[in-house]
């Protein structure tokens, strides 16, 4: 297998590289503004929230279900998309050595749709789990648990999980994008989609329990939302970012236990 030749790292963005760049920060405000809008629709008099506040449990209809998927599906663009600018930056320049115009381009659809397509799968679990924690009474109107124990123990699990190895694991294939792309590249139109696959792979395995947060939080607590998305960002990107990764999870850790004490 043919290995691509690194970039150099100093060098100034090319024009389809801003362009890209554009499309991806316009693409991460229009998934901020949908959540507001729905945050704001959910809390308007009759909305979802009401229902809720009036102690209603009732089975979702297929249009709640697929109203719930979405949010989880814009939230997970709004707050992963930052995060992998760097890998597709320079997945694209990399394309540009090697491949044609139409094929590169098609290659690097490619891997942001596998990439988009394993946070999709992602959001459906947390849609069922949130399904399930409504049914059972374990989640208040604002959307975020009842119950000290389950709290405590989401908090507890992400904590902890910051310290395993299968995190920190996960974590250096997210903060080195270019050491992921020797390793993984695929020379090919549809090695962008395997690529894509194995990136949004590693990038859930560091980052799910996170995720699990929003249902101590409040999964429409858009300040929380920005500030797990933040530190995701910070994690991947900042020198000291695994020093970081587990001060949160003492932190986490902490906060667990204070919860459970207090």
């Amino acid at each position: 297998m043919a290995e691509p030749q690194a970039a150099a790292p100093g060098k100034r963005l090319t024009g389809e590289q801003w362009l890209l760049l554009l499309c991806l920060l316009g693409l991460t405000a229009l998934a901020w503004l949908t959540l507001l809008r729905m945050a704001r629709d959910m809390s308007a008099p009759g909305g979802m929230a009401d229902a809720a506040m009036a102690g209603m449990i009732m089975p979702w209809s297929p249009a709640d279900a697929l109203l719930m998927f979405a949010m989880w599906t814009v939230m997970m663009i709004g707050m992963m998309l930052p995060s992998a600018l760097p890998m597709l930056l320079i997945y694209q320049q990399m394309l540009r050595k090697r491949m044609p115009t139409p094929q590169r381009h098609l290659a690097l659809l490619l891997f942001c749709s596998a990439y988009g397509l394993v946070w999709a799968g992602f959001a459906l679990g947390a849609t069922a789990l949130q399904w399930a924690l409504e049914q059972l009474a374990l989640l208040s109107p604002g959307m975020r648990t009842t119950s000290t124990a389950l709290g405590a123990g989401l908090l507890l699990v992400a904590g902890v999980y910051q310290w395993l190895p299968g995190k920190a694991a996960c974590l250096e294939h997210c903060r080195g994008p270019l050491h992921f792309l020797l390793g993984y590249w695929r020379p090919d139109v549809l090695g962008g989609w395997r690529m894509g696959l194995a990136h949004g792979a590693y990038c859930l395995g560091c980052c799910w329990a996170l995720m699990g947060l929003l249902f101590v939080v409040g999964v429409m607590n858009l300040l929380w939302v920005a500030v797990i998305g933040a530190f995701i960002l910070l994690e991947k990107n900042l020198p000291q970012g695994r020093r970081l990764s587990r001060l949160c999870g003492v932190l986490l850790i902490g906060w667990s236990f204070w919860l459970l004490l207090g």
